[in-house]
């Protein structure tokens, strides 16, 4: 194992800022993580603001880096107040869907 790949993982995680479950901890430790209303879903929000599968998290472990893509949904997703199609995740980064906002995190 590559000592330079130990060094750049680092683990992304999603806080959620708002609602019942405020500062719940949703770790992205699988290479896609879904994100919707659905009961299958990796991270499942009972709000009725997202689609059944609104967006998409993908984890590059190489790169060490995570994008969020919306998946078509009716109200879309935002990442710090603007509505995006696909966007690359940065630490402190708020993340909108529906009406639940979240902060991604990278830690070491």
């Amino acid at each position: 194992m590559s000592t330079a790949k130990s060094a750049t993982a680092a683990r992304g995680v999603l806080v959620t800022l708002t609602g019942d479950f405020a500062q719940t901890e949703h770790p992205l430790a699988k290479d896609e993580t879904l994100i919707g209303r659905n009961p299958t879903t990796d991270i499942t929000l009972l709000d009725e603001g997202i689609s059944r599968e609104h967006a998409l998290i993908l984890r590059d472990e190489t790169l060490g880096a995570f994008t969020i893509e919306d998946l078509q949904s009716t109200n879309g997703t935002k990442v710090n107040g603007k509505r995006v199609r696909s966007a690359e995740l940065a630490h402190g980064d708020s993340i909108e869907v529906g009406h639940t906002r979240f902060r991604f995190e990278l830690r070491s």
